[in-house]
């Protein structure tokens, strides 16, 4: 394979602790050099000129919804990878909730095959927890992971009964991977937003923040009383009261099970108060809540309670989303507008660093996942590698994205920060500046790094 080297980007890489301007070369599919390679570049086959950009371990994310197969309509895998790669990421977990449900191992290696056929972003099959995300019978557990099912999710709805949850538990963490859980007690929720005054006021059935927080305590104690070394993760956390139970269990549950949390770019910065216009957009599950709750939320990410960024990129047709609100389905997509949305939530109100941000974007993520040389840029690691232009401003314009949808919220914002390359095991699959491509670089970098890494 032909050998790529990134020129005097600011290679941030959370994994190793790297903050610093360097080179970034890469060959034969993987991470070969990183650091002071100026003698490197008339060996590369090409040269990006990365100046006044970022460069970071190709993105994750661990949480959206690709639909295929049975509602090809909506999204494709392959449409799907390329609405990741366009968005900056490299890897993307596709939940289970398709028709049929991906709950046996031929359906994960349908998922690998598809992916395969697109050539895009890396998709890693979620398998279903229980057979037909029904919620009473296990799914063939053992044989997923052995297919190559990177964690479990019932996602959609959340393992109701507490006996087959606690059985779950048991059984899949045998196998390494991780749970995953959509926690809302359907006899609580199911509303069309969050309950409360704004909901009453619109005439609109609400899902109250205990619906959530329920089934993230009953969870809790089953890991508690089982003495499991289980991982547990909170998808698309939501209320505030969820954070005061997570910094919690971290005490109680410290040496034994490992509960991890992620929040989208809708509950950092959105609001019930959103939905007043009855526009479907805003109609989501979990839904949105009160700013307390994002403010609870920013203080979590801050201090290490939530340490995962993920979209639940869920598309729908347009027809789906013209419905009246009570009507149409939950959730939008998310994967091409993510990044600037994260950098306004989090980089631009002060919450973290650019370390942080990319940190809960790809080493943290690949470690729930046990995404093996994803998330990093040591030597030897698969070569999936972000540009990121942290001053581009743009206009989010939900009518060019390559999804197969449209249901954005966020269309029509003007933000700042976009992926201007996506590199793939050592391809680049978008490139938003040609002119940063060629076989040499002109500029001189604002410092000499010292070497960094070298293979050993």
């Amino acid at each position: 394979m032909a050998s790529l080297l990134i020129a005097h980007g600011r290679v941030i890489d959370p994994a190793n602790q790297i903050d610093q301007v360097a080179d970034l070369l890469l060959a034969g599919g993987k991470v070969e050099k990183l650091g002071k390679l100026g003698g490197s570049r008339s060996q590369a086959d090409t040269v990006l000129d990365a100046s006044g950009c970022i460069v970071c371990p190709g993105l994750i994310d661990p949480h959206v919804h690709l639909r295929e197969p049975g509602h090809e309509e909506k999204e494709t895998i392959a449409s799907g990878a390329a609405a990741a790669v366009a968005g900056g990421f490299t890897s993307v977990c596709c939940m289970p909730n398709t028709d049929p449900a991906i709950d046996d191992d031929s359906r994960i290696e349908f998922i690998y095959h598809q992916a395969a056929r697109a050539g895009l972003a890396n998709v890693f099959p979620v398998g279903a927890i229980t057979k037909g995300r029904a919620g009473q019978e296990l799914a063939e557990i053992g044989l997923m992971a052995a297919a190559g099912a990177v964690a479990f999710s019932d996602d959609g709805t959340a393992v109701a009964s507490t006996a087959v949850m606690s059985k779950a538990l048991t059984y899949i963490q045998m196998t390494g991977k991780v749970v995953m859980q959509h926690c809302e007690d359907a006899g609580l929720g199911g509303g069309a937003m969050n309950a409360g005054a704004v909901a009453t006021r619109l005439g609109l059935s609400g899902s109250p923040r205990v619906a959530e927080e329920i089934i993230i305590q009953r969870d809790i104690l089953l890991l508690l009383r089982q003495g499991l070394a289980s991982r547990y993760h909170v998808q698309h956390l939501s209320s505030g009261g969820s954070v005061d139970l997570l910094r919690r269990a971290r005490q109680d549950l410290f040496g034994q099970a490992h509960v991890t949390a992620e929040v989208t770019p809708h509950h950092l910065l959105l609001t019930e108060n959103d939905c007043a216009t009855y526009d479907t957009h805003y109609k989501m599950s979990p839904p949105l809540r009160a700013r307390r709750d994002i403010d609870a939320i920013l203080d979590a990410v801050k201090d290490g309670v939530i340490t995962i960024l993920a979209t639940d990129h869920a598309p729908h047709t347009l027809e789906q989303k013209q419905l009246e609100f009570a009507a149409a389905p939950y959730g939008i997509i998310g994967l091409e507008s993510a990044l600037p949305l994260y950098i306004r939530a989090l980089i631009e109100s002060g919450t973290i660093d650019w370390s942080a941000m990319i940190a809960m974007m790809t080493v943290n993520p690949a470690h729930l996942c046990t995404l093996e040389g994803k998330g990093t840029l040591t030597p030897g690691a698969d070569a999936d590698v972000t540009i990121i232009d942290p001053k581009k401003s743009w206009t989010i314009d939900a009518k060019n994205f390559a999804s197969k949808s449209r249901n954005c919220p966020f269309d029509g914002w003007k933000v700042t920060g976009q992926a201007i390359a996506t590199i793939v095991a050592g391809d680049v699959k978008l490139l938003r500046d040609p002119g940063r491509l060629g076989k040499s670089v002109a500029t001189t970098p604002p410092a000499e790094p010292a070497d960094l890494l070298t293979p050993a």
